[in-house]
Parts: structure tokens; sequence; C-alpha cells
């Protein structure tokens, strides 16, 4: 019988009919953030899949189903489904794994993506059609603690959350130095980027408290590198979004912990001010511990909303206070101690404050344990969880703008292109790169002193106004065409951009060497292909 033209169309040209279906898909994710399905993977190509895979003798096992969850993160808007997941007991299970696919070399297009606690925002920990590690599974070593010397660390594995090593360091007296504004994250995912908080001023980010590592890499080389010992993967991986290995256990600095902490926030009207006193701040030896800061704009009853947590120094001239229709900065800062040393502390926080110039009636205080503070945002989240308001789109934008741009940048965001904080949290505070070790993969302005801005937006599923998920990409947007036109000289941190083009620029004369570690240390492009900067290395691609 004789074939049709469509017949011989789809016949011989079914390579490019799937290409074309990927890339729509494509396209209609990120438009619609439809969940993406198996469109043109036969049965045939997972079978064969499962079956190369199910043949590696490992410790932990792969699932082949059920793996929605992992087609999702916080973000909660790129839905990719994988191909398997690999559920790891033991380091050797990432390496097999890897080994394997980098074995298949070119007959294969799997990709693997490692993934923690599923905080990602625009599916960086995620691989279509690939193979996901659930790094929560591996659990393996378990926390072993080196208290003896004056360096006391922790060897932990990377798929731990940072808030069990908080609580099982604290049985010992001892603490991380450097943390993040959320703890239930893994140690792997945010050494990957860098893990920045209020006391990055004084210790730097997490990524600059670390000793040593082990590494897979994309080869399936089990490798442990520090600043003496493969250098080059050591500094590579630190800020390297996982694209020259996973991180399988971390070395982590530890230091003597308080018990108690004193908790203030005041506010301000004027920006240069605000800014002003952050900056005196982060550069006098003796501060606070903790340095952070928000933006609030044209809200009501904000005071009132403190008291649930914090108690006004003066409640008459609190209560008399509005902040409707007002663009305002909220100075957060916090001071560690002992129960001992509270009249000390207490004589060293006003003196602190007496150089600073906020609107006095405005402060605001509360005393809380050191748990207490450091999982604040946890409280957050379950009242959240509650009230169905978690599970939501998350377009986050975290932007380091140069110290000597900063008014520039406030003068145009904050109260032009946004009239409202209604829909989330921002967060503005400086920090001193002077504290941040050379050399890691974390791209930050040129200048030594930079401000983080968080825009920690959340998104009201179906809707079509300003609380809905395009009017706040599209501010978003807005806020980086300005960054961009004015030539602010902005870095994004956990930066997500959709072509190589954009990663080179965002990279900069860094470029080169980040370029080189990967061909170093995944050449076939296996790792991390959700943040979009290579391309796997597959016979798909010779065609």
């Amino acid at each position: 019988m004789k074939s049709s033209p469509t017949h011989f169309f789809f016949k011989h040209n079914s390579m490019l009919l799937r290409l074309l279906i990927f890339i729509l898909g494509i396209c209609s994710i990120n438009r619609s953030n439809l969940c993406c399905d198996q469109l043109f993977a036969t049965p045939s190509s997972f079978s064969v899949i499962q079956s190369s895979l199910k043949q590696l003798k490992i410790e932990g096992y792969f699932s082949f189903k059920n793996f929605d969850h992992v087609a999702k993160d916080f973000g909660n808007r790129y839905h990719f489904l994988p191909s398997a997941v690999l559920y790891p007991k033991s380091v050797s299970d990432i390496s097999s794994t890897l080994k394997h696919i980098f074995d298949m070399g070119t007959t294969t297009d799997l990709t693997v993506a490692a993934r923690g606690h599923g905080h990602s925002l625009e599916g960086q920990a995620q691989a279509y059609r690939g193979v996901v590690i659930s790094m929560e599974s591996l659990r393996a070593p378990a926390m072993r603690f080196h208290h003896a010397g004056e360096l006391p660390f922790i060897d932990v594995s990377a798929g731990e959350l940072w808030i069990n090593i908080l609580h099982e360091s604290l049985k010992l007296g001892l603490t991380p130095k450097s943390w993040t504004d959320y703890l239930h994250l893994t140690v792997g995912g945010t050494l990957s980027n860098a893990g920045i908080s209020g006391q990055a001023f004084k210790h730097g980010p997490q990524i600059n408290n670390v000793y040593q590592l082990e590494v897979v890499t994309g080869k399936g080389e089990v490798i442990t590198c520090s600043k003496e010992q493969n250098a080059d993967l050591f500094y590579g991986v630190l800020g390297g979004l996982g694209q020259f290995g996973i991180i399988t256990r971390a070395r982590i600095a530890l230091q003597p912990a308080p018990k108690k902490v004193k908790w203030i926030r005041v506010l301000y009207s004027d920006f240069s001010t605000f800014s002003n006193d952050q900056e005196q701040l982060i550069s006098s030896k003796d501060s606070f511990d903790y340095v952070e800061g928000f933006v609030i704009i044209n809200r009501t009853g904000l005071l009132n909303n403190w008291r649930s947590t914090f108690n006004p120094k003066d409640p008459l001239l609190a209560r008399k206070f509005s902040s409707e229709g007002r663009v305002l900065y909220c100075l957060e800062v916090a001071k560690y101690f002992n129960p001992e040393d509270t009249p000390n502390t207490d004589q060293n926080i006003d003196v602190l404050l007496s150089k600073l110039n906020y609107i006095e009636s405005t402060l605001f205080q509360s005393e809380v344990s050191y748990v207490e503070f450091l999982d604040r945002v946890h409280v957050s989240e379950m009242k959240l969880q509650e009230k169905g308001l978690w599970d939501v789109p998350h377009p986050w934008l975290n932007l380091l703008i140069p110290k000597s741009r900063i008014h520039d940048f406030a003068q145009e965001v904050f109260g032009k292109i946004l009239t409202d904080t209604s829909h989330g949290p921002i967060l503005i505070y400086p920090v001193n790169k002077s504290k941040w070790i050379k050399g890691t993969s974390m791209v930050t302005p040129e200048e030594d002193v930079m401000y983080l801005i968080a825009f920690l937006s959340s998104a009201m599923p179906s809707s079509t106004g300003k609380d809905g998920l395009e009017h706040i990409l599209n501010k978003n947007k807005k806020i980086l065409n300005f960054c961009n036109k004015a030539h602010i000289g902005m870095k994004q941190y956990l930066p997500h951009y959709t072509t190589q083009e954009d990663w080179k620029v965002h990279f900069g004369p860094r470029w080169e060497t980040f370029a080189r570690r990967k061909s170093t240390y995944d050449p076939l492009f296996i790792l991390a292909p959700g943040h979009r900067i290579f391309e796997r290395a597959s016979l798909l691609q010779q065609r």
C-alpha cells in the first residue's frame, strides 16, 4: 500500500515534530503555567529508561510514577514532569546514577536535578523527562560535631534542613554563624546559591562559613574539596547553582550559641535617613547581630499589627501614628545575649539606638528565644497554610543593588512603580562584601557595599486583578527594565534567565571561568537543567 504524504512526513520527520512540540510546550508553560505531560515520550522510550536505571545496584530506590510533587516548587509557576525520581540512601547511589548516565554519553538526553525542600522559584530543581534526586532522602552521614578545638564545626548531609542543624547544635551550646530568613531549606540548596540574611554583614553569607564539601560531579566522581584541596571545584560549587556537581556533605563552621534575642523594629519616613542608619550599623564594630529592613507602602494599622509580637516603648504615641497613604521604611535589628547579661545588653542597645534617627513613636521591642527568632518565618508559614495561602504562585524578585545607585532605585520603584505592598513584604538591607570570600560562583555588583532587595510577592490563583500573577509579573518587569535603562548595575540573586546570552551578561567577565568549570566537571551538561544555562549534549542535538 502506497504511503500518503502525511504518513511520509510523520515517518521521516518525527524528531523534528518532537522538538517542535517540546518548544511549544515550554512556551505554553511560560504563558499559562500549564503542567507539562510527556506529550511525545513513547512508552518504549520510558521503558528503556526504566530498564536502564533499574539495573543499578543502589541502597535507595527509583520511583517511576506518582512524582507530581517533584514537578512543582515554591514558586508554583513551572511544572516539569521527570522520568524518574531517585530516593538515595547513600552518596554512592547518587554517584552510581550520574556515572551511569554519563557513560551512556550522547545516546540519551537524560538530565539530573538535585531537589532539596522544593523552595526554588522558577523550576530550577526540576528535570523535564530527566531524573530528580530527592536530597532529603540522603541523611547519611549522620550529623557529626567536632567541638574540641578553637574552630568547632559540624559535618552534615547536604539533604539536611537548617532547622534540624539548629536544634541539634543547640544541644551542645553551638550554632552556625550565618542563616537564611527561612530555615526549612536544605544545606545543599542554600550553599548552591549563597544563603543571605541579616547576619551577612557580620559573618558573610552561608557560603562564607563552609570549611569543606563533598561533591558528586556530572561524571559521577565523588570529590572532597576545600580551600586547600580541589579548590577550583570548592569555589565553583559555592553559589554555583548546581552546575558543577551535587553537594552531598558540608563541613559548616559553628560558634557559641546565645539563648535569647532582643528583637527591635523602628520606622522612618525618609529613605536617605533610613539607608544612612543601616549603613552605619553594618560598618560599626560594636553593632547589632542582625540588621534587615523592609519597605511599607500605603498600609493601614501597621503598628497595631506589630502588637501581637512586639511591645511599643510609648503606647500612647504609637496609637496616634498613622501609616495609611505613606511610604515608610522599617529598620529591623536584633541583639543576641544570655540572661545573665541582660543589664549590659539593654545598656548597649540604648547606646546603639541613640545614634539612630528613626521616628521615636515607632520604637517596638520584643524578647524571644534564639530559636523563636531564627524560625520566625515558619510561624507565618503555618498561619498562611491554615488559610490556604501558602501553596500559591510566588513570583519573587531578588536584586542586588550597588550602594551608589540605591537612592535612584528607591526613588523610582518605591511609590512610583509600586504603589502598595499588599502582595507581600519587600526586604531591603545592605551587606558589606569585604566580609565575603572571593572566587565563588556567586555574582554581585562590583561595589563593596550593596543592598539586597527582595520583592516577596504572593499571587492569588485565577485572579486578574492587582493581586493576580500577570499584574505582579508586569511590575517585576518594569523594575528590571528600569534597572537596565538606568544602568543601575544590578545583579539578580537567585537568578532566572531563559537564554545563554542573558546568562553571559549576568556573569560578565566571570562567564569564561563558569563555562570552563562546567566543561571540566559536567562536560555533557547533565546537571541542573532547570536553570537553562547549558543545553544537554545529546543524540538529539547531533541530529
